[in-house]
């Protein structure tokens, strides 16, 4: 099976989804506990949000098939800690959002198992993505990358209290030149529906990190959505008023990514 979908746009915009996969290939739902079954780290219904927005935009879209509990394509291939020093779920991670374990005891993957997801579902999603860079910045001279994500607006094991609605993350403006990022965050000023953070708690995972070259041509920006905004953080539902709304203000700071 086809282990991600790219959706080639004729602009210079990349948008990649990496947690919007849900699928537990094989056996492997049968040896998680029976609430990690419902794969609740999902980025839910991030797509949904943006594949429209997009197709208005000529945007390359990407976008993997495969849960996060499969494999993070947010995070290196060797595993080292994104944030050193705080608790977080890692590139196969054996915990959830909530702390708890997400395997059955004694059915946690081993080494050669994390080598195989890593080689099944990682690399070629990532190899996707770099090659669609390299084919927008040698058509256009330069690409924009934006790294779509939402998680539930209280997460405790992560952060305190409550997730501004929107979190901007540039890593610390070394994914992305200093003009977007002013453009960006003027939108935001600009509105008063949701408040929002630049490169507070989530300032960037891997991929912003690793494909952020300003200097080379290639900016990368993530946003980290509350799912509150859009969506019902309990049973996953997707909420239409709601989610439109959201979509007005995407809209806007994607169209900043073009100017």
């Amino acid at each position: 099976m086809d282990t991600f979908t790219l959706t080639r746009g004729h602009a210079p915009l990349l948008i990649s989804l990496p947690h919007d996969g849900t699928h537990l290939p094989g056996e492997l739902a049968e040896r998680l506990q029976p609430a990690a079954r419902r794969v609740p780290d999902t980025d839910w219904h991030v797509a949904r949000l943006y594949e429209p927005l997009a197709r208005e935009l000529g945007a390359s879209v990407i976008k993997p098939v495969a849960s996060r509990y499969v494999v993070d394509l947010n995070r290196p291939a060797d595993g080292h800690a994104l944030y050193p020093g705080r608790r977080e779920t890692g590139l196969v991670s054996t915990i959830g959002f909530d702390g708890q374990s997400l395997y059955l005891e004694g059915k946690e993957p081993d080494a050669d198992e994390i080598h195989q997801r890593v080689d099944i579902w990682w690399r070629p999603y990532h190899q996707a993505l770099a090659g669609e860079l390299a084919r927008l910045k040698a058509e256009h001279g330069r690409a924009v990358l934006w790294d779509g994500h939402s998680i539930r607006s209280q997460v405790p094991m992560l952060f305190e209290g409550r997730l501004p609605d929107f979190n901007l993350g540039t890593a610390d403006g070394a994914s992305c030149g200093s003009e977007l990022q002013w453009r960006l965050t003027n939108v935001l000023e600009a509105q008063s529906r949701y408040d929002f953070v630049v490169n507070g708690r989530f300032k960037g995972g891997h991929i912003t990190r690793h494909y952020g070259r300003p200097a080379d041509g290639v900016e990368a920006v993530q946003l980290e959505l509350a799912q509150c905004q859009y969506m019902d953080e309990e049973s996953f539902a997707w909420e239409e008023g709601k989610a439109k709304q959201v979509q007005e203000t995407i809209q806007a700071l994607l169209r900043c990514c073009l100017a």
